[in-house]
């Protein structure tokens, strides 16, 4: 009789290990599909680090598209400037530009100049839209 007892608790003994293997082997297999898994954030982390653009409309004080004023974008970290001429539409677009980096821009037409703007290092878009005006007096 006692035997007998000791025979099932060695089988109960060896279907709970039996069980608790499977259920560890299932839980690292989990573990490991949920790591394997590749994230947004970590994917962008992978391709780098994200380039800015920045583009939009160079106009006179009545709205009208201003083409070929020279627009001009200063770099404050290494006080680099680059220049693009707006096309018949008074449209520029500048890319690739550093996410850690504050930008100056403004634009210049027939010796007349536009108001400054600013993009910070600080703000998180990627893309700015920044129309600017100049007032060539008609």
């Amino acid at each position: 009789m006692a035997r007998r007892i000791l025979i099932r608790m060695k089988r109960s003994h060896d279907l709970f290990r039996s069980l608790a293997g499977k259920l560890v082997l299932v839980s690292c297999s989990l573990a490991v599909f949920s790591l394997a898994r590749p994230d947004a954030p970590l994917l962008a982390q992978q391709r780098g680090p994200v380039q800015r653009v920045v583009q939009g409309k160079v106009t006179d004080k009545s709205d009208a598209a201003l083409q070929g004023a020279v627009v001009y974008l200063k770099d404050g970290h290494t006080l680099a400037v680059k220049s693009f001429i707006s096309d018949d539409q008074g449209a520029y677009r500048f890319g690739q530009l550093a996410q850690n980096t504050d930008y100056e821009i403004w634009a210049e037409s027939n010796g007349k100049k536009s108001a400054v703007k600013t993009i910070s290092s600080f703000d998180s878009k990627n893309q700015f839209f920044i129309n600017l005006k100049i007032d060539t007096g008609k």
